[in-house]
């Protein structure tokens, strides 16, 4: 049968972090691929006790159809939220509940992009960003991502040559675990103020700090074009798939619209059991318990690589979130790397797929330490810095 398809699914790719999951399901893989939160800090008690009360009391209305916008106690809660971390006051009106924040990217890619439209990256940035946008379309324009946020000279170019839109995780990035200081988030709000451009602020990992300070989010230090992204899934429990919109109201009736038109809305189950667990359990103590123990493996991880990784090889230091970022020398493939390592059964996640550039990131590899105990970490620390040794020839 011969079939015509979209021009749009030549441009996107099966996710490479997918097909390396494959791989990974084998048990004897010590895995730093996925960016998986870790299992043992799911409130699996909590919320079997919520599905219970919320199913008993008012089983029908959990069970039935419910607003686009999404499950108004929540996104009142989300918006006291702001208001107690960093004294932002957002309107519950302001908020669409999304099934992920996944889902978010796709929507404002709808309502933004068309095909060739320009647009904003971070180099390395954000794959699952670069897979929902590139559906659209649009012209990747990418700016370095320096040690506390992008390079400013690249970035007020790429506005004034007509960026539509500027994709920024400003949150120990995925994949490369930095963090945007104080002085870039108000260098970038006073560089989009005034342009017919919008920020886009994916916070996935905000409240995952373990060492340092933590920062305001851009649309917090001002400017009606900063649309905020957020999600439970690294503070509760990914399954459930909720996510959110923060943006002005012109900009979120046209989301709305978006929405209506993939999914109508959002699981009245998956919200209403998360509310009834936020409502019953103390979440700052939960999310704590996740600080300690991701500080911890983050720990092991960095002191493992300093002891195991030869010399030449450089990474991260990240103070919070869930991954670390490192580089061979120049002129070494980390795919040729991945072939050695897993030979040794432990596997991570090239660079080179997080570049809109071809031919970029080569050397570059992401791990991930929130889904291994300091045992595994260590031992695969181990095992991954003997297969550089042996592509390096040392």
């Amino acid at each position: 049968m011969q079939l015509t398809f979209a021009h749009r699914t030549d441009s996107v790719h099966r996710s490479f972090i997918r097909e390396i999951l494959k791989v990974t399901a084998r048990p004897e893989i010590i895995s730093f691929a996925g960016g998986l939160p870790n299992p043992a800090l799911f409130p699996v008690e909590a919320m079997r006790q919520a599905a219970g009360r919320i199913l008993g009391e008012d089983g029908a209305d959990v069970l039935q159809y419910s607003t686009t916008e999404g499950h108004a106690p929540l996104r009142e809660y989300i918006a006291a939220r702001y208001k107690k971390r960093f004294g932002m006051i957002v309107s519950p009106d302001d908020i669409l509940i999304t099934t992920g924040s996944q889902q978010g990217l796709d929507l404002l890619g709808k309502v933004f992009l068309d095909r060739g439209t320009p647009m904003v990256v971070e180099r390395p940035g954000y794959l699952g960003a670069i897979q929902a946008f590139s559906v659209f379309e649009p012209r990747f324009m990418a700016v370095e991502l320096e040690k506390d946020g992008p390079n400013l000279d690249e970035l007020e170019r790429a506005l004034d040559q007509g960026a539509r839109l500027f994709y920024a995780v400003t949150n120990f990035q995925n994949p490369s675990g930095l963090t945007y200081s104080l002085e870039k988030r108000k260098a970038v709000a006073a560089l989009m103020e005034g342009r017919d451009a919008v920020l886009v602020e994916d916070d996935p990992y905000g409240e995952l700090r373990f060492a340092g300070e933590f920062h305001p989010p851009i649309r917090a230090l001002g400017g009606d074009n900063c649309i905020l992204l957020g999600t439970f899934s690294k503070v509760t429990v990914p399954g459930f798939r909720l996510g959110w919109i923060v943006a002005p109201k012109e900009i979120l009736s046209k989301a709305v619209v978006m929405k209506q038109g993939a999914d109508l809305h959002t699981s009245t189950l998956a919200q209403r059991l998360l509310y009834e667990y936020l409502e019953t359990n103390d979440l700052d103590a939960h999310v704590e318990r996740i600080r300690q123990r991701y500080g911890a493996q983050c720990r092991v991880m960095t002191a493992a690589c300093e002891r195991h990784f030869p010399e030449g090889v450089s990474f991260t230091r990240p103070e919070g979130g869930m991954f670390l970022w490192a580089a061979l020398p120049e002129g070494y493939s980390a795919m040729d790397l991945l072939d050695k390592a897993i030979a040794r059964n432990v596997a991570f996640v090239p660079g080179r797929p997080f570049y809109v550039e071809p031919g970029m990131g080569e050397n570059t590899l992401r791990l991930n330490f929130s889904n291994s105990d300091e045992a595994r970490i260590e031992e695969g620390i181990g095992r991954l810095g003997q297969a550089m040794k042996e592509l390096l020839g040392r």
